[in-house]
């Protein structure tokens, strides 16, 4: 699996950008890696507990913090803190994104919460 060479934040756009050994990179927005964090939190603990999270359109990340060589801690400024992303977690969120993303808003939709821009 691609190891990260660069992660840079881009706070004013609320934007990460990551890029990888093979070459590849992503811009993925802080909202989308918020909403889709590894954390039991958002996950649950197991298939159909995930929790969807609600108006974090404007969630920043405050800190990376880097576990050892092989994840990172996003420590987003709404508080959440509790998900370790695995550079094949991040890989995986930067190639599937579209899908992702719009798998999120039908979910939003559904639940009957309107995004705000």
């Amino acid at each position: 699996m691609p190891t990260p060479t660069e992660i840079r934040l881009h706070a004013k756009s609320r934007q990460l950008l990551l890029s990888f050994d093979d070459g590849t990179s992503f811009t993925l927005p802080c909202e989308y890696l918020r909403v889709y964090s590894p954390s039991a939190e958002v996950r649950g603990h197991g298939a159909g507990q995930e929790v969807l999270q609600l108006g974090k359109e404007q969630v920043n990340i405050s800190a990376i913090e880097p576990v050892g060589h092989y994840a990172v801690k996003l420590v987003f400024d709404d508080g959440h803190d509790s998900g370790l992303y695995s550079w094949d977690y991040l890989y995986q969120l930067g190639v599937n994104h579209d899908e992702l993303w719009q798998r999120y808003l039908t979910a939003l939709k559904e639940a009957g919460h309107e995004r705000r821009a």
